[in-house]
């Protein structure tokens, strides 16, 4: 039963082919990326020499590749040596990934989940281990890997309620790839017993890696250094999901019109950054269309134009500067959890100093949210609505001058102290992974 269902699943997936391609090349009017070394998909890796010994590592976003990059390090520390093959699904996640690559690093794109592509993957790099990030269970990847002697290891592992429910309906295709897997480092003990539930056979806590991520510092003071130019208060609306926006420009209008600028609480600034660049221009046209004024981030280098200073709502249409955006504002609505889309990651908000206002909707992140509710970085709100009416309530408790708007974090209000103090309680994960990563490695990483 279970060979059969993989062979249906690859047959569907071989069909599927073209409007595979397709959607890569749709996608790649937006982000060109997406049409770069489309052979990679496929497993064609043109006249590079096959080689061996490579530590590989699967991110397959932008998320994923900012929490890897803490795994990755960690890894360095453990075999200085080591020649790293990451890979990814998306270009955010490939852009991103770049700049975690040293002298005999490889980037290349995850193949399509078909038998050929994955074997010919397998055969041109020989990874001495492949590391999954998060929740990439790739059923023919995995069953090719194990036949192949490769170990994987699910790190940073999440499962939620609705992932494992779905799981088990696909349980004669997902339950041999949860059994392929050499190690899964969980979460959480939640995540550790859906995961368990589902097949993977070792499973260990080890906690959340994007813990460990640290914002940069450089974007962390040029986040600053905006805020400082234009002497306003600043809610960030972060990674915004389809539906939210509308919704949010709304509610914002209508506190503006309730809430009068003075001279001594100058009108707070919404700055807005969409989840997928791929919607940046359709974001800017709603804020059009709602009769704000807008400035868009990809119009000036470092310093704000002066027009931004004035403007009613900037739109953060920019990928890598998420510290940038954190470090800007006063207080950040979570995007993605206003509509039943499941949150995105608070963790890197808090590490910024940028205390969370979330929504009803983040079972991706249901133990990082809860943790940091209980923890004072983030608190739950309804509707989009209230969440806008709860920041500029936060916002009310600084005067207004242009020096404590642009304070630094743990000046401005305790929301922003112990949302930093949460992001750093919890650190740790990288090197706990990284150890037990090292020990599934059979042989030495061969030098660069």
């Amino acid at each position: 039963m279970q060979h059969l269902a993989r062979i249906a699943y690859a047959t569907l997936l071989w069909l599927a082919t073209p409007v595979y391609l397709l959607k890569l090349w749709r996608r790649g009017r937006a982000e060109p990326l997406y049409r770069h070394a489309i052979g990679e998909r496929f497993g064609w890796y043109g006249k590079d020499a096959a080689s061996s010994g490579w530590v590989w590592v699967h991110a397959v976003s932008l998320g994923e590749t900012r929490a890897a990059a803490a795994l990755i390090a960690a890894l360095r520390e453990q075999r200085p040596a080591m020649r790293l093959l990451l890979t990814h699904g998306t270009a955010t996640g490939r852009t991103a990934g770049a700049a975690l690559l040293q002298a005999g690093d490889r980037q290349v794109w995850l193949p399509f989940d078909t038998p050929g592509a994955v074997s010919r993957f397998f055969k041109h790099f020989q990874p001495a281990v492949g590391v999954l990030m998060e929740t990439e269970i790739w059923p023919n990847l995995l069953h090719t890997a194990q036949r192949r002697g490769v170990p994987m290891v699910l790190a940073n592992a999440r499962l939620s309620e609705r992932s494992a429910r779905k799981a088990e309906r696909l349980q004669a295709l997902f339950r041999p790839a949860a059994r392929s897997v050499a190690l899964v480092l969980a979460q959480t003990p939640e995540d550790a017993d859906r995961l368990r539930a589902v097949g993977a056979p070792r499973v260990e806590v080890s906690g959340n890696v994007k813990f460990d991520m640290t914002p940069d510092a450089a974007q962390l003071a040029l986040g600053r250094a905006w805020r400082q130019a234009i002497g306003r208060p600043v809610v960030l609306a972060a990674s915004t999901r389809e539906g939210e926006e509308a919704a949010l420009l709304s509610a914002w209008k209508l506190m503006r019109q309730q809430q009068p600028a003075s001279d001594t609480h100058p009108r707070p600034l919404l700055l807005i950054v969409p989840r997928h660049p791929q919607r940046f221009d359709e974001v800017a046209a709603l804020i059009a269309a709602s009769g704000l004024t807008t400035v868009r981030r990809s119009t000036w280098a470092d310093t704000p134009p002066p027009e931004a200073a004035q403007a009613d709502v900037w739109l953060g249409d920019s990928i890598g500067e998420m510290a940038a955006y954190f470090s800007c504002a006063q207080v950040a609505l979570l995007g993605g959890s206003f509509e039943p889309l499941g949150g995105q990651n608070l963790i890197e908000a808090a590490a910024c100093g940028c205390p969370v206002l979330m929504g009803p909707h983040t079972y991706n992140f249901a133990d990082a949210a809860a943790l940091a509710h209980r923890e004072g970085a983030a608190m739950r709100l309804d509707d989009i609505e209230a969440a806008v009416r709860v920041a500029v309530e936060m916002l009310a408790v600084l005067v207004g001058s242009a020096e404590e708007v642009s304070a630094p974090p743990d000046a401005r209000y305790p929301n922003a102290h112990r949302a930093m103090a949460f992001a750093n309680r919890h650190r740790g994960a990288a090197k706990r992974m990284a150890h037990e990563i090292d020990a599934l490695i059979a042989t030495p990483t061969a030098s660069a």
